[in-house]
């Protein structure tokens, strides 16, 4: 398994999910870490893609979404609203990258993965996101890259 470095702090403006999950997927496909404004960009991106594949999966999303559909797909488009686990099983449909969620243990101070998604993309190198239990997402970087994946790119 590869050592897990520092977390690489995000904004808390509502994209944090969004802003960690695109920062780890450039890092896995071996690209600089984005400037702020490009992740900015690549977050909203995503988070456009992530709804647009609720509503393709929506037989198979509906059912595990708190509230009504439609409200909360409409709400998920907003840039403020954050984003939870069924936005990160839909970002590893999207990226077709698995990602994997750490947080940190209170006793111990270690990480520790407590959720895994898109499995079906690969194990190896997942996109790594550290969730620190209040509603707040951080990047996290891995002292190596693995082979190289799709890359994430704008449509």
């Amino acid at each position: 398994m590869p050592t897990l470095n520092s977390p690489l702090g995000v904004p808390g403006d509502g994209r944090c999910l969004f802003r960690s999950v695109v920062h780890g997927a450039c890092l896995r496909e071996g690209r600089l870490s984005p400037s702020d404004s490009v992740q900015k960009e690549l977050a909203d991106d995503l988070r456009a893609k992530v709804v647009d594949e609720f509503i393709k999966r929506r037989q198979d999303t509906e059912w595990f979404l708190e509230g009504d559909f439609d409200t909360y797909i409409a709400q998920m488009r907003q840039p403020h609203i954050w984003g939870g686990e069924p936005e990160l099983l839909m970002s590893s449909h999207v990226l077709q990258m698995p990602i994997t969620v750490y947080m940190k243990d209170q006793f111990s101070g270690n990480l520790k993965s407590i959720a895994e998604y898109g499995q079906e993309y690969g194990k190896e190198n997942p996109v790594r996101v550290l969730y620190h239990g209040c509603g707040h997402y951080d990047a996290l970087q891995t002292s190596y890259c693995g082979p190289q994946a799709k890359i994430y790119k704008k449509r």
